[in-house]
């Protein structure tokens, strides 16, 4: 399944590795490091940084999202279940 991140950027949510609010990531020296790294390896989707609410870091990228950590979480979840739900309905045609 995916997940729509804002700006026009959609990512499949297996990818997903976290969804850390911005506000946090300068909180920490171990997270700024991280980010320091994949901005040197240029892994980085950077929008603007003036709308960023959330970082999401993914197995090959990080995206700078103008949506909140709760908005975020919202979609994932209610990706978890539609897929709980397709599930229930195969089980359901082989009865």
């Amino acid at each position: 399944m995916f997940i729509h991140i804002g700006d026009d950027h959609v990512i499949q949510s297996k990818e997903v590795i976290a969804i850390i609010d911005y506000q946090l990531m300068h909180s920490s020296t171990i997270n700024e490091e991280m980010l320091t790294g994949v901005k040197e390896k240029k892994q980085v989707i950077a929008y603007n940084q003036t709308n960023t609410k959330s970082i999401v870091i993914t197995n090959e990228k990080v995206y700078y999202s103008p949506l909140s950590v709760l908005t975020l979480k919202k979609r994932a979840s209610m990706i978890a279940t539609i897929s709980k739900l397709e599930d229930y309905s195969e089980h359901s045609e082989e009865a």
